[in-house]
This record gives C-alpha cells, sequence and structure tokens, in this order.
C-alpha cells in the first residue's frame, strides 16, 4: 500500500482548478507532517496555509516551476493548484535552518503521500525567494520559508520510467505533454559489497 502511495506521488505540475482545496485538507496533511520525527524533536517547523484564490494566486506568483524544462512555463495557464502549504522554521525555536533540512523533507513528503491518499497530490517547490514570500505573506520576523508545497487534483499524466546505468535522468514532456520521471533501476542504486 505504502508502495503504491509512493507511485502515485509525483511532482505534478498541472492541476484541475475547479477541484478547490479546503482548509480542512490542508490542516490535515499539516497534522500529518507535525507527527512525523523531528530532529531532537525540537519541532521547529509551522506550517502556513494558503487555500482561497486570491492568496494562492499570489503565491503562485512567487514560484518558479521545472527548472528543468526552462523552455515550458508550467504549470500552463488554467492548471494552477488550488492551495499551498509554506513550510516555515520558527527561529525562536532553533536558529540553525541548515540543521532541520531533513525535518523538512520528511514532513513534505508525509504531507504528499497523504494528499495522494485524498486523491489530490502536489509538488514541492524550492525555487522560490524566501524574502518576496516571507514580505507577501506578512510572516514574523521569526518565521523563514524553506520550502512551498503545491496541492491540487492533479490533471496530467506522470510516467515514470527505468533507466539504464549512465543514461540520463531528466524528466521531459513529450508532444502529447505526458512528463516522463526516469528513475534509477533497483540493481543500479544498491550498493554492493
Amino acid at each position: 500500500m505504502i508502495k503504491d502511495l509512493v507511485r502515485k506521488n509525483r511532482s505534478y505540475r498541472g492541476y484541475d482548478e475547479s477541484r478547490r482545496v479546503t482548509e480542512a485538507e490542508l490542516r490535515e496533511l499539516a497534522d500529518c507532517a507535525r507527527l512525523t520525527a523531528s530532529s531532537v524533536n525540537m519541532q521547529p517547523l509551522k506550517y502556513y496555509l494558503a487555500w482561497e484564490k486570491e492568496e494562492v494566486d499570489r503565491i503562485q506568483e512567487l514560484t518558479a516551476w521545472a527548472r528543468a524544462l526552462p523552455d515550458m512555463t508550467l504549470p500552463h495557464e488554467g492548471m494552477r493548484p488550488t492551495a499551498f502549504i509554506v513550510i516555515c522554521q520558527d527561529t525562536d525555536i532553533q536558529e540553525s535552518l541548515a540543521r532541520f533540512q531533513k525535518d523538512v523533507g520528511i514532513a513534505a513528503q508525509t504531507m504528499l503521500l497523504a494528499a495522494v491518499e485524498m486523491g489530490l497530490g502536489g509538488c514541492m517547490i524550492g525555487n522560490f525567494r524566501a524574502d518576496s514570500v516571507k514580505k507577501e505573506l506578512g510572516l514574523a520576523e521569526n518565521l523563514a520559508p524553506l520550502l512551498i508545497v503545491a496541492v491540487g487534483k492533479p490533471a496530467e499524466k506522470v510516467v515514470l520510467t527505468e533507466v539504464q546505468e549512465g543514461e540520463p535522468v531528466a524528466y521531459y514532456r513529450d508532444e502529447n505533454d505526458v512528463h516522463y520521471v526516469p528513475k534509477r533501476r533497483l540493481e543500479d542504486v544498491i550498493i554492493r559489497h
């Protein structure tokens, strides 16, 4: 069951804008994240939830997507996410942002797996200017935006493929806008001794 969720949990860059994500759904995702492991159980992460269209649109303008596809603007017009979660670190709890990067990854992946279980999907977005996000959202001085998670109902096809050792792993899209994600084979990621 977890492997099925992992397979369905792709970095979606196209969404059905008619399916609005609710505050309750975002709260459930944040609740799942808060239950995850945290380095020395410090729990410095906090979650800014955005589901109202005007605010979602403002956050969307502060993000950049699919750096590996520089000739394409994603998400396409009319296929944007309908919610965002901005993962922040409360520097009053812990100042070192580098120390808790693994916590950010664990929290984001947990939220996205829970989203898939709800029939939703998302994308982790690290390409944004933290100072602009902080200002636009009116975040307190002690809250440092570390990662933005887009959430919505996926409206695109994503296909996993396996590649041989040495083949490129960059994702790409075909002429039908199908998104392909090459994955290294299990045999190539296991370290033999």
